[in-house]
């Protein structure tokens, strides 16, 4: 059996940071996505999804993501379900994101742009920003990009 999510949008608030009487971090946030299709009238519709994300990458997606930021989501569908303050039932289905991937490029125009690791330092925190999954910085720059002449690389150098 198979329950995987995939998910491209836009924050549609700030995600919400709290902590369990444990101390493990939780952010809750929702998430737009497009509509592959247009409605009757040509506009473009969306579904705003609820997501939550654990430990520290909700921390990550906390404090360096904001509403109106592009985000990557990828987790699962769970449905949980308790009882309201007027004895009724309620149901909740939501996406609990194993990773948050921050995919706003670095000084965007429109929705108050952060990097691609999502890093946008604090003036008044010292804060490292967030690494990519083998532990090294993300750079956006092309090292290759002002001489732009041929590497010499031999095939013994390459790990393939």
């Amino acid at each position: 059996m198979l329950n995987r999510v995939v998910l491209v949008g836009r924050l549609t608030r700030d995600p919400e940071l709290r902590y369990t009487p444990n101390g493990v971090a939780v952010a809750n946030f929702t998430v737009a996505v497009n509509r592959p299709f247009s409605n009757q009238q040509g506009n473009r519709e969306a579904d705003f999804i609820n997501c939550v994300v654990w430990r520290r990458a909700a921390e990550n997606l906390a404090n360096f993501m904001k509403k109106g930021n592009l985000v990557g989501v990828d987790g699962r569908i769970q449905t949980r379900s308790f009882e309201g303050q007027d004895g009724r039932r309620v149901y909740i289905t939501e996406v609990v994101a194993e990773s948050v991937k921050f995919l706003e490029p670095k000084g965007s125009s429109g929705q108050g742009g952060t990097g691609s690791t999502g890093f946008q330092p604090d003036q008044n925190r010292n804060q490292n920003p967030p690494k990519d999954d083998f532990g090294q910085m993300d750079n956006d720059d092309d090292p290759f990009a002002d001489n732009g002449e041929p590497i010499d690389i031999s095939d013994d150098d390459l790990p393939f």
